[in-house]
């Protein structure tokens, strides 16, 4: 892109609070002033960019330079004011409709080896298809090598315009043979629905993993079919859901709430930014016990949903407070293909309470700011309970998520991930077929061989007692009490003495269930992993104790 049409793209972003379109933005400040004020900072800026294209001692890249500037500015306003150059386009609309154009699979690296592999190929998708398997090496795309590249190198040429065709090389560590294979690509949409399924013989489970066009068409079906099979009782998982859509978010509402119910209001400087959302059609199920999963990844759209639901006294919501995020975005064309994405205003959920819990600065420099839990307000749901304002929605039952030892997380991130890897590589390769998810469980034989698989790797880890005993060694070192305390703390060093076996058959369960999910994940995919997941899920467990208990559930939703 040259200067010229880099200096009309950045001219356009701070002219935009000129046009008609851009009084959502205008400042405080009277009118006159502020046009003066952008005119003079253009002028300023455009006279430092020609001024260092000319005299500066190296060549300028002006996509670079001025992209950065750019970038810069929209920095110090918030996260989620973004603009995307036409190169950045297939982003943008992955983020809106979770549709793009590959082969389907998750690919990361694999530390010990240096290089690419697949990770997991997603069920029903050419990946998948056409045989590839999980810890399969990436050598090869066509003509060009994949050794020694990147992730994201490897992932945009995996990726295409679909209907495009490629050779792709691979080495198979179970077999030791290099194969290769042809992969059409294809437009891949990541399911919004991963799983859904019935928990027991009344319990209902819907897993909603992203806010994309047609999610809540899915969930619909989902319930319909759900109710066909017996289901008396729901519960919708929306932890780790980061949002999306907040059409998308009315709609879901709408299948448990009646028509005309208004579910957020948005609410800017610019009348084009005021605007209710109500539903539009009659519920699916407007009486059906309902409890929403939540956590602190919970955000945007999900928060509509959940927050909306508990406003409403709908739903029950479990879990750990969510992200906080109250701010919409919209976006508009830029010139040469370009695309700005920026906050537009609040959103407000039927309450009244708007859920934001960051206030972006922009005086003296910017900054942000958590608002503080004193200084959030009182709400009041439709029945009469208590709810606050600010630092997100705070679930009705509080239930803290299973937590990860030192030991199964040094096995499952890092370098050490490749011991649970070829202990899966290997399992697969022995097993042409496993029990249903439901059913699945790893034996203690099956534990066994990978703990000594672990034991003869040479697995090593940072015990958190052995990092204590040393700072604290180091302190009565300096204060002069070592020779007084050593008995005592040899003593102490002695009984947490690094022992890998014992630590391996302490965390025995936890591991057998990590293990277990990377084995599912190759015989039912991503709806394997989730219905085995759920079986082993304290907050699951909680949400059914809590539909299957009436009077609870309706204390609950009771002022």
């Amino acid at each position: 892109m040259n200067n010229s049409k880099q200096m009309k793209i950045l001219s356009l972003l701070f002219i935009l609070a000129l046009s008609p379109l851009a009084t959502l933005t205008a400042s405080a400040q009277p009118q006159d002033s502020h046009n003066i004020n952008v005119a003079k900072n253009l002028d300023a800026f455009n006279a430092i960019y020609k001024a260092l294209d000319m005299l500066y001692v190296d060549s300028l890249d002006a996509g670079e330079t001025i992209g950065t500037g750019i970038n810069a500015m929209l920095k110090s306003l918030d996260p989620y004011t973004t603009y995307y150059s036409s190169e950045d386009q297939q982003e943008m609309r992955y983020r809106v409709t979770g549709k793009y154009a590959g082969i389907g699979a998750l690919i990361r690296k694999n530390l010990l080896i240096d290089r690419i592999i697949i990770d997991e190929p997603q069920a029903n998708m050419p990946a998948a298809e056409a045989g590839l398997k999980k810890g399969d090496i990436i050598l090869a795309i066509d003509d060009t090598s994949m050794v020694d590249k990147t992730s994201d190198f490897v992932s945009s040429h995996l990726r295409g315009e679909a209907g495009t065709s490629f050779l792709l090389k691979v080495k198979r560590p179970s077999t030791g043979k290099n194969l290769k294979m042809k992969i059409t690509r294809r437009a891949i949409q990541q399911p919004a629905v991963p799983y859904y399924g019935m928990y027991d013989d009344k319990t209902g489970y819907i897993c909603l993993s992203q806010f994309v066009e047609d999610c809540a068409r899915d969930i619909r079906r989902a319930v319909v079919d759900l109710k066909k099979k017996g289901m008396k009782q729901l519960v919708i998982d929306l932890r780790n859901n980061g949002g999306g859509l907040e059409s998308e978010a009315v709609s879901l509402v709408n299948i448990f709430v009646p028509k005309d119910q208004l579910v957020v209001s948005n609410r800017g400087k610019g009348q084009q930014s005021k605007k209710d959302y109500r539903t539009t059609v009659e519920p699916v199920d407007s009486i059906m016990p309902l409890v929403v999963l939540v956590n602190d990844n919970t955000a945007s759209a999900s928060e509509i949903t959940s927050g909306a639901l508990q406003d409403l006294d709908r739903a029950v919501i479990l879990g750990t407070r969510t992200y906080g995020k109250g701010l919409v975005q919209t976006s508009v064309d830029m010139p040469y293909n370009g695309s700005l994405m920026y906050t537009v205003g609040k959103y407000y959920i039927p309450s009244g309470r708007c859920i934001q819990a960051i206030n972006y600065k922009h005086s003296k420099g910017g900054y942000v700011e958590h608002v503080a839990d004193s200084l959030t307000r009182e709400f009041k749901t439709l029945h009469g309970r208590t709810v606050r304002d600010g630092g997100g929605i705070k679930p009705d039952v509080e239930i803290k998520p299973d937590t990860m030892s030192n030991l199964t997380a040094y096995l499952t991130l890092g370098d050490s991930t490749e011991c649970v890897l070829n202990y899966v590589v290997d399992y697969v390769a022995k097993h042409p077929t496993i029990p249903a998810p439901a059913s699945f469980e790893l034996s203690d034989q099956d534990f066994d061989e990978f703990k000594q698989r672990v034991l003869k790797s040479g697995f090593k880890y940072d015990r958190q007692s052995e990092k204590f005993i040393a700072d604290l060694e180091k302190i009565i070192r300096f204060e002069g009490y070592y020779e007084d305390a050593k008995a005592e703390l040899d003593a102490l060093k002695a009984k947490l003495t690094h022992n890998l076996k014992r630590d391996l058959d302490h965390n025995r369960k936890e591991l057998k269930i990590h293990l277990a999910q990377e084995i599912l994940s190759e015989y039912y995919r991503q709806a394997g992993i989730i219905e085995y997941s759920i079986r082993h899920d304290r907050q699951m467990e909680e949400a059914v104790n809590i539909l299957n208990d009436h009077n609870r559930y309706q204390q609950l939703l009771t002022p």
